[in-house]
């Protein structure tokens, strides 16, 4: 056996390969093409593997909606603490030293109750801080509610659901909660995925669920190689993606990489994908045109047939008629 032929061939897919350096060739050109961005491909070998990784576009091409995962409200959102914060949960003296909780319903501000201020406070400057902190105590407990601490009743107003939005985690701009977890993702719009060479199609669609935390199972979904001619080709699961990519070319304006459910797309071929954006006058006169063709080939045929009958009887005719010898 050849192994060093077989050591410069690249899998693309199910028994078929590609010589390391024709995939270079199209590496080169591809890499030419993102020049300063980052969607440029490395490669590399490992134990005489040769392996491209880098980004992956994926464009969108769903119909039906998909289920995210709920964010969790009591996921908490931690600011760094700092003297003039108070999303920490502590409070900080003037010094910056941490001070013991205040227990907000046995401290009432009023000039009687100063002295007992005194015990924890030192200095007057202290004294004088406190002041702020238990006018601003509704304040606080509103804030801590807005970054999903904890639920405390029905108290949120619209601004704050608003501002509670804008911490959730987004899809190509899509904000969502536990009401918007399920939505349909524009038609078109562009993702990626970072990939290498040795991932296949079904590692591919996991990898990119999980990133997005979409609960729906990779089963569902197929990615498709989607020529601007209307041309759809599937990409099987002994596929590799990336390859693929490198292969059709890195111009997005001739072809893309959608993700599709199984179901709702049908593999289109190169031959009929190039009448499909003629228009409808044109394509019924191919139809009259291919229908004509079928009607000579038909009857070129029963001549053919009816010819090879008569034959047929002819020569049956004269076994008949031939006298028996013994």
């Amino acid at each position: 056996m050849d192994y060093s032929h077989q050591a410069s061939l690249v899998p693309c897919g199910k028994d078929k390969y590609i010589s390391k350096n024709e995939l270079l060739l199209h590496l080169k050109t591809y890499n030419l093409y993102y020049e300063g961005q980052n969607l440029q491909l490395r490669h590399r070998e490992e134990e005489d593997e040769f392996i491209v990784e880098g980004l992956l576009n994926i464009s969108w091409g769903l119909r039906r909606p998909i289920r995210l995962q709920m964010q969790d409200d009591n996921e908490r959102i931690r600011p760094p603490p700092s003297s003039s914060s108070w999303h920490s949960g502590c409070n900080l003296g003037a010094q910056g030293t941490i001070l013991k909780p205040i227990t907000m319903p046995d401290i009432q501000i009023t000039e009687v109750d100063a002295p007992a201020e005194s015990d924890q406070m030192s200095s007057p400057t202290d004294s004088r801080d406190l002041k702020p902190v238990q006018e601003d105590t509704p304040q606080l407990m509103r804030t801590r509610s807005d970054v999903g601490v904890r639920r405390r009743g029905n108290v949120r107003t619209t601004s704050d659901q608003r501002r509670i939005r804008r911490h959730r985690f987004s899809i190509n701009g899509h904000f969502y909660n536990h009401k918007t977890s399920v939505f349909t993702p524009a038609y078109g719009s562009v993702t990626n995925v970072r990939i290498n060479s040795t991932m296949t199609t079904p590692q591919v669609l996991k990898l990119l669920l999980n990133k997005f935390k979409i609960e729906n199972s990779a089963e569902e979904f197929a990615l498709y190689v989607v020529h601007t001619s209307g041309e759809k080709q599937k990409l099987k699961n002994t596929d590799y993606p990336l390859i693929a990519r490198i292969l059709q070319g890195p111009c997005e304006q001739v072809s893309k990489v959608f993700l599709m459910e199984k179901d709702q797309v049908e593999e289109v071929t190169y031959d009929v994908a190039q009448y499909i954006k003629f228009e409808m006058p044109v394509l019924k006169s191919f139809i009259q045109k291919l229908q004509e063709e079928e009607d000579r080939e038909v009857k070129k045929l029963m001549r053919k047939y009816t010819v090879l009958r008569l034959m047929i009887r002819q020569r049956l005719e004269e076994i008949a008629e031939t006298p028996e010898t013994i």
